[in-house]
């Protein structure tokens, strides 16, 4: 599908619009098109369960995922909300491949119309969003550009502001964020915080004692006491 040409490329996706479209809000997809996405979905999903290796899992998924392109950008343009598995699932696929923009995209209609996840899934979507994107930064996947994963970080934060999620979750985002913006800082100095970053150095700290106030063994007492000491330097510099 994904070596399909422009034509017919705009014809998936039009049908993909039209079938999210007919849909009624807060109803459920249904339609040819769709249960034709929902087989291939089982399908590719029997093909992963015979994989072991996680990391050959997401390859495989990065794989994937472009045959599928036409169906998410036909329900963003025309769907009206109705529950649609395929999307939900994929949404999950984009965050363990690494396709950050793409999923935040996803996630916002996904949280806005209430989506619930498969049955496979043991986590609801506002959740997994807490738990994989701050786990994206902590491991190293959102790592190399600090700058970045806070902007990224911050959309989660605001995506999923008023949903209801466990406080380890939103502890362990709150914490990616504090570390985002000191990586941040630390890119212009590696000790000392110039007195114009001292609001930066500021929200970090802010975002860190949020984390910990969630979850006591968050583990970022020890990246307080030094940011701590980081900024009395800055403000007796001034």
């Amino acid at each position: 599908m994904a070596n399909q040409s422009p034509a017919l490329r705009h014809r998936a996706r039009m049908l993909a619009e039209r079938t999210a479209g007919a849909a009624a809000p807060q109803g459920v997809t249904t339609g040819t098109a769709y249960e034709l996405m929902l087989y291939k979905l089982a399908d590719d999903r029997r093909r992963l369960k015979s994989i072991q290796s996680v990391e050959r899992k997401i390859e495989v998924k990065a794989t994937l995922l472009p045959d599928y392109a036409q169906w998410i950008d036909g329900v963003l343009a025309g769907g009206k909300g109705a529950q649609d598995d395929v999307f939900a699932s994929l949404l999950v696929w984009h965050i363990d491949t690494g396709e950050y923009e793409r999923a935040l995209v996803m996630a916002a209609y996904a949280l806005e119309h209430k989506f619930t996840l498969p049955d496979t899934y043991s986590r609801d979507i506002a959740t997994l969003m807490l738990d994989e994107f701050a786990e994206g930064y902590l491991h190293g996947k959102l790592a190399s550009d600090p700058q970045h994963a806070a902007q990224v970080l911050g959309q989660v934060e605001q995506l999923t502001a008023t949903s209801d999620a466990p406080d380890q979750a939103r502890a362990k985002l709150h914490k990616a964020i504090g570390l985002a913006l000191i990586a941040v800082l630390d890119q212009a100095d590696d000790t000392d915080i110039a007195p114009a970053l001292v609001p930066q150095a500021e929200n970090a700290m802010g975002q860190l004692k949020r984390a910990r106030a969630l979850s006591e063994s968050c583990g970022v007492k020890k990246d307080m006491e030094r940011l701590e000491r980081r900024i009395k330097r800055a403000a007796g510099s001034t």
